[in-house]
């Protein structure tokens, strides 16, 4: 961390909410009076799960939509339209296929009408600087993952941000090319290499967030708002071995899976509704962990992050995966924990035709959908009703992406449990072979 004493924010996000229309009569809220500040030498990391708003957010502070209600404060100005002063770095490198390296990196100083020599003069130093000094002139075919990404950080650094944005800049790379990349942009940043004065990190792995950052804001979902912040107060550079480093990525999961109840309130299983954002998660990795907890060196409890290590996943794998089982009520999740219950121990025990049946008693009992489709078809003389029938209900709380994921997930949960039958040439669903 820079010299932070008395920083003053460069940034102030103040109870900004934002919603988009869903149709005629509903909006559906996306962020939730979100308050923040980024201060004068900080790196902020904004840590949640897909759908908590996070690069929603980052649209709104480049000034590229504007918020339903509150307002964004940048050097003491209101944000209202494109910010200059601000750059991103994309998850997908966003680079142009037909332009050299020099070429992208100099598309923006082009477009603030930087002059010819002074823009070609700063994109060398910029290139230079990354680490590509010698690919001026390749296309981005020629160049790895890695090296396509440090394209699209010299493209911004190039325009002299006064905050650098990063959605995800690392995700797409392997863990090699993203750790020594990390390590570089680090290394620009405290030796002060670049005029930024802070960054915003959007990530969803919390490991990184560690590492990086001075402060980390947990977002939570549906919709997005900022449910806790932690200081990360860890010299560089940091060892994510380092016991102080480990409590900290351990107090993250626990936030991060700890609902708004009173630690001496008894724990209480997630429940949904009709409408809920299932997510997409195939039987087979439902299956497989629990069978990983129920080895007998884990006793059917498990820490998280020693959980995600194991099976080498990040927070948007893994998360899902234990919201399930936590629905489902065939496992406990909190305060940084997975525990099985007794029906997830008995499950990952039996043989296929037991598993279905506990399953298919789960789905019924614990998730509304299940329980619609069910009725619907037994209620009906021929025990059938086309897809569309249960897409159009689902859009009543859902957009129609979303409801299609949902209805497909479902679909592939029900028969698996044998509660219902699928044709995928007709899209009807059935109960020719009930369970």
């Amino acid at each position: 961390m820079r010299n932070m004493t008395k920083a003053e924010p460069i940034l102030t996000i103040r109870n900004l909410s934002k919603a988009f229309r869903k149709d005629s009569n509903q909006d559906l809220l996306v962020l939730d009076n979100v308050n923040l500040e980024l201060r004068e030498g900080e790196i902020i990391a904004l840590l949640g799960k897909s759908g908590s708003g996070k690069s929603t957010l980052l649209r709104h502070i480049a000034g590229l939509i504007p918020g339903t209600s509150g307002e964004i404060i940048y050097r003491n100005k209101k944000v209202a339209g494109p910010v200059h002063g601000i750059a991103m770095v994309f998850q997908n490198f966003a680079l142009m296929p037909w332009l050299t390296v020099l070429q992208n990196v100099e598309l923006g100083l082009e477009a603030l009408g930087v002059p010819r020599k002074e823009r070609r003069q700063r994109a060398l130093k910029a290139i230079d600087i990354i680490g590509l000094d010698g690919f001026e002139s390749a296309y981005p075919k020629e160049l790895s993952g890695g090296m396509r990404q440090r394209v699209g950080f010299a493209r911004a650094l190039v325009v002299d941000p006064d905050i650098l944005m990063m959605d995800e800049p690392f995700s797409a790379l392997d863990v090699l090319t993203a750790d020594n990349l990390k390590s570089d942009l680090l290394d620009l940043w405290k030796t002060k290499k670049t005029k930024t004065s802070g960054i915003i990190l959007v990530t969803h792995n919390i490991e990184e967030a560690v590492m990086m950052a001075d402060r980390v804001l947990i977002f939570g979902s549906n919709p997005g708002r900022v449910r806790a912040e932690l200081t990360i107060d860890l010299t560089h550079p940091r060892n994510d071995v380092d016991p102080k480093f480990r409590k900290l990525v351990d107090n993250i999961y626990t936030l991060m899976t700890t609902a708004y109840v009173s630690h001496s309130a008894a724990y209480r299983h997630k429940t949904i509704g009709m409408g809920y954002h299932l997510p997409d998660v195939p039987v087979s990795e439902l299956t497989g962990l629990l069978e990983v907890l129920a080895e007998p060196e884990y006793k059917g409890r498990m820490d998280l992050p020693e959980l995600a290590d194991l099976l080498s996943m990040g927070v948007d794998d893994l998360f899902p995966l234990t919201e399930v089982l936590e629905i489902l009520r065939f496992a406990k999740v909190s305060r940084g924990d997975i525990e099985l219950t007794e029906a997830g121990r008995e499950f990952a025990n039996a043989d296929i035709l037991k598993r279905k049946q506990l399953f298919a008693n789960h789905l019924l009992r614990y998730v509304p959908l299940a329980q619609h489709i069910r009725r619907v078809l037994d209620d009906r003389p021929g025990h059938r009703a086309s897809e569309e029938r249960f897409l159009n209900e689902l859009e009543d709380f859902l957009n129609e992406q979303e409801s299609e994921q949902v209805l497909t997930t479902m679909i592939d949960w029900g028969r698996y449990a044998e509660i219902f039958a699928y044709d995928y040439n007709t899209g009807i669903l059935s109960l020719e072979n009930p369970s």
